[in-house]
């Protein structure tokens, strides 16, 4: 081991500058046997490092391959201190277990790291598992230089010279050249020169006795001079010492009148705190007492006493402050002008509601021409005075604010009421006309009696057919000097403008009401308790009512926004205005059902405005209620119009042509297509539009199956005719569908009429070659159809001689004269019908002439009228007609 250790030393080591310390052969535990070396280090210059390095053999050479510094090592644990374990384990950065050669080993290295640590870096590793006899731990301190020295040195058996060294054994070894050759004479040599040194050491120190007592007699004399000094000071320092005790009296003074001069200071601020904030001037208390409240002047003096008033008692006094006389005297005093100028102010502004209230001069009598309602512009411009009061009486005297608001509410809407009641009355009369023309004209009587239109509404329930419509709408047109359908418009345009006039009127005032309150009442930025409008309270000396609301209501209210109070004060005061709209729609659907259009499209608008403004506010609330009473009308007004159309009965002696509503339904969807123009609920005509053409649709089949005197096909060629007309004209988006169904009935009924009326002027024709098909059809080949007895050539010769040209034309012109007579005059579908006539019997032509090629051919046989011959009857009985 001695050679490996200087093996190690001399290859590895003495090129870092470091010293081999200790040192043991060791593998790792558990695994394949791989020795190596674990060394422990010092570097030669300082400040000494201490390193523990793992070396490996690799071959004939060491190499290094890790490096810890002793300082991250925190535990040695040598696994049994009883018995002999090679094992041990290094607890660095993490746990590292080896397996030394020996036990001695392992013990030799462990008490080299102890010795180490101990010198060179004091800190605390724990050593477990280690046997006490091996740590020396009970090395007095003073003595553990030299051990650790003595320790280092009984290591370090081997150790390099310095270069000093060597260079002062090289001089000595130069001068005496036989010092190599003879150690024993170059030792006495050495021996005989030290004792030389050491006899002029003792001569230079008896030599220099003399001067060492000179020395002693000058110590003496500085040891007397000091004792003098050190008298000198003790007196300086009992004079001190009284000169110390008066500037310790002159500084406790001092900071006596410190102390006080600050608290002076301080009181000096309070003082003035004080009266800054809690001096009411002079002429703040006049105004607070006897301030007028009717002039401009006396109001902006008393809002800013007011304001000053409440800035004095919202001061934020520090602890203690309201113990001083001072201060509770004037609290009490701005406690005295608070209360009395809340009773002034709130007995000035309710004598102003109450006169307000009882005021006759703003009745709707001035106002009946125009059908305008009075402004109240001025009374809100006087009493916007107050507001900035009124929001002091707010802050200040909750319950004289919550009384001024009922007061006010209570009053005006005794006025409202009364105007607006009288502003309804008028526009009832106005729509009506004059009292006694609107119950001549319309049979009204009172609310009684029910207008449904003129002929061109859709409300007609008998149908007695062309001639009895029209004398029936004759004598409706005898209505003083106009038509009846310019009087429906004459009337609902009357109507329309009365409505609008109305909503216009309530929109501005309700609007300037509840800007008023909101303003008035200072309700727009933080939440507040509602006022208990409703409840009947007892009112005290001032008229006010003091009573509280229950803690769980006030609780509840006080959650809610200053909307929800500005809300509830508008239904209070406005809380006529639905009832009579309601009773105003009530009129207007009773006089003619189709007024709900017109009432529909209008509160429609006036209810998406008042949306885009506040869609909380009153208004907007209010015009909502009524809209769905308005819609409400209108739907039942379309629901009228198909009950009424199925109730439709229909004449059994004349014929049928347009059905009364199938023109009700035209000129209701040009009327409501007029007032529906850029209208906001167009979704709602649609849907109206969608029910009645399904009703049009369904009972003009009903009255075409009922139909006895008039064909199927023609009730129901000429009205689908006319409804698709209809739909083209007015070009409705929502009904193309229907507008394309009704073309394709009218197209199918059409042709089901004229092949079904061919069949009458060539019926013995027909009859025949259907039985010519039937046969063909059956399997009978055609070439041999003329074999058969029924149809040989024979008798088809003898079928076309009945049917010669004359003959034709008259079995035309009787067609003709049928037709004319099932048709209706209104429709013009005459020449239509007469032409689909003369397409579908040269289409039969070419049939027969085109079965007799197949079935006879070669025969000869051919009609005895060419289709030039047919196009000139055509053309002959049309223009005899």
């Amino acid at each position: 081991m001695t050679a490996i250790k200087h093996a190690l030393q001399r290859d590895i080591f003495t090129p870092n500058d470091e010293r081999l310390l200790g040192i043991v052969n060791v593998c790792k535990a558990g695994k394949k046997k791989k020795n190596c070396f674990l060394c422990a280090t010092v570097t030669t210059e300082r400040p000494v490092q201490v390193k523990v390095v793992k070396v490996k053999k690799s071959g004939d050479f060491y190499k290094r391959q890790l490096t810890w510094e002793l300082r991250d090592l925190t535990e040695v644990d040598a696994k049994d201190a009883s018995k002999e374990n090679p094992e041990f384990d290094l607890h660095f950065e993490k746990v590292y277990r080896w397996v030394a050669s020996s036990t001695a080993e392992k013990n030799s290295f462990i008490s080299c790291i102890w010795k180490l640590n101990q010198r060179y870096l004091r800190k605390k590793v724990e050593f477990v598992n280690v046997s006490s006899q091996l740590l020396e731990e009970s090395v007095p301190s003073g003595e553990s230089q030299s051990v650790a020295g003595g320790d280092e040195d009984t290591l370090d058996e081997y150790q390099e010279l310095s270069a000093r060294e060597e260079q002062d054994i090289e001089g000595m070894m130069e001068v005496c050249e036989y010092a190599i050759s003879n150690a024993e004479a170059f030792a006495e040599q050495l021996s005989r020169e030290l004792q030389v040194l050491d006899g002029a050491n003792i001569q230079s120190i008896m030599a220099s006795e003399k001067q060492v007592n000179i020395l002693m007699q000058l110590l003496d004399e500085a040891l007397g001079e000091v004792d003098t000094i050190e008298g000198k000071l003790s007196s300086y320092e009992e004079m001190l010492q009284s000169v110390k005790d008066q500037m310790d009296q002159i500084s406790q003074s001092n900071r006596l009148i410190q102390i006080s001069n600050t608290n002076n200071g301080k009181l000096l601020d309070e003082i003035q705190f004080l009266v800054h904030n809690m001096d009411l001037s002079k002429g703040h208390i006049r105004a607070l007492q006897d301030g007028d409240l009717t002039s401009p002047k006396g109001i902006e003096a008393c809002i800013n006493a007011a304001e000053a008033l409440l800035q004095c008692m919202n001061v934020a006094l520090l602890p203690g402050h309201d113990k001083l006389m001072a201060v509770t005297q004037q609290q009490h005093l701005f406690t005295e002008l608070r209360d009395t100028f809340a009773r002034r102010l709130t007995n000035h502004l309710n004598n102003v509601f109450v006169h307000q209230g009882h005021d006759q001069s703003s009745t709707l009598s001035q106002h009946t021409v125009e059908l305008t309602l009075p402004k109240h512009s001025p009374l809100h411009r006087d009493l916007l005075r107050y507001a900035k009061l009124m929001e002091w009486l707010k802050i200040t005297h909750r319950e004289k604010y919550e009384g001024l608001s009922r007061t006010y509410v209570d009053y005006m809407s005794r006025l409202y009421e009364r105007e607006i009641k009288d502003f309804f009355e008028i526009a009832k009369i106005k729509m009506a006309g004059t009292s006694k023309e609107a119950k001549g004209k319309f049979g009204l009587h009172g609310s009684s009696g029910k207008l449904t239109g003129s002929t061109s509404s859709l409300n007609k329930l008998s149908v007695q057919g062309s001639n009895s419509r029209r004398s029936q709408s004759s004598s409706l047109l005898d209505m003083g000097n106009m038509s009846a359908s310019d009087l429906d418009v004459a009337d609902r345009t009357k109507f329309d403008k009365i409505f609008e006039q109305v909503l216009s009127e309530l929109e501005p005032l309700c609007l300037a009401e509840q800007d008023f309150i909101s303003k008035f009442f200072k309700l727009q930025q933080h939440p507040t308790v509602l006022p208990p409008l409703a409840q009947p309270e007892a009112v005290d000396s001032d008229g006010i009512a003091p009573s509280r609301m229950p803690p769980q209501a006030e609780h509840r209210h006080s959650l809610s926004s200053d909307k929800d109070m500005v809300r509830l004060m508008m239904n209070k005061v406005f809380q006529s205005i639905e009832t009579e709209l309601n009773s105003l729609i009530a009129l207007g659907d009773k006089i003619d059902s189709f007024h709900s259009l017109y009432m529909l499209v209008k509160m429609s608008h006036h209810v998406w405005t008042a949306e885009n403004v506040d869609p909380a506010s009153f208004l907007s609330t209010t015009l909502g209620n009524v809209l769905v009473t308005v819609k409400r009308n209108f739907d039942k007004c379309i629901s009228g119009q198909i009950r009424q159309m199925e109730e439709v009965k229909i004449s059994k002696k004349s014929k049928v042509g347009i059905l009364p509503f199938v023109t009700g339904f035209e000129e209701f969807a040009e009327l409501a297509e007029t007032i529906f123009r850029n209208a906001e609920r167009r979704g709602d005509l649609d849907k109206a539009y969608v029910k009645l053409i399904r009703a049009v649709f369904m009972n003009v089949e009903k009255v075409a199956n009922e139909s006895q005197k008039t064909p199927r096909d023609v009730v129901m060629m000429e009205n689908f005719h006319h409804i698709f007309s209809t739909l083209s004209q007015l070009k409705i988006s929502c009904l193309d569908a229907e507008r394309r169904e009704a073309k394709h009935k009218y197209t199918d009924h059409l042709q089901s009429y004229v092949i079904n009326s061919l069949g009458q002027p060539l019926e013995k024709l027909n009859h025949f070659f259907e039985g010519v098909e039937a046969r063909v059809a059956q399997g009978i080949r055609e070439e041999e159809v003329s074999y058969q007895l029924a149809f040989n050539k024979q008798e088809l010769r003898k079928v076309i001689k009945e049917y010669p040209g004359k003959e034709v034309k008259k079995g035309l012109d009787n067609l003709y004269k049928k037709v004319d007579k099932h048709l209706c005059e209104e429709e013009s579908l005459l020449q239509v019908v007469w032409h689909s006539t003369q397409d579908e019997f040269i289409r039969q032509y070419k049939h027969f002439e085109d079965l007799i090629g197949r079935c006879y051919p070669g025969s000869g046989i051919t009609m005895e009228f060419t289709i030039r011959d047919m196009l000139e009857y055509f053309s002959s009985i049309a223009q005899s007609h």
